[in-house]
């Protein structure tokens, strides 16, 4: 077992094996990565501003908690 040719063989099949996974692991970080852009970009697009109604909405919660921390209080609106 001392043949230079065995051992040649073998570091270069140890190399393309290395080369191998390194590359399918790069392939799958790069899926990854593009899965990720795609949700983000999704995300983006989904996200709307909010309308008229939701606004008006808010605006008399807010009002309506006012009222309430005012009675609270015991100040007379």
């Amino acid at each position: 077992m001392q043949d230079p040719i065995f051992y040649l063989t073998l570091a270069t099949t140890a190399l393309a094996a290395i080369a191998i996974v390194a590359m399918a692991g790069l392939r799958g970080w790069n899926g990854w990565l593009d899965l990720k852009r795609a949700e983000l970009s999704r995300h983006v697009e989904q996200a709307a501003p909010p309308s008229a109604a939701a606004r008006i909405e808010v605006a008399d919660l807010k009002e309506r908690i006012r009222k309430l921390e005012a009675i609270a209080a015991g100040v007379d609106l």
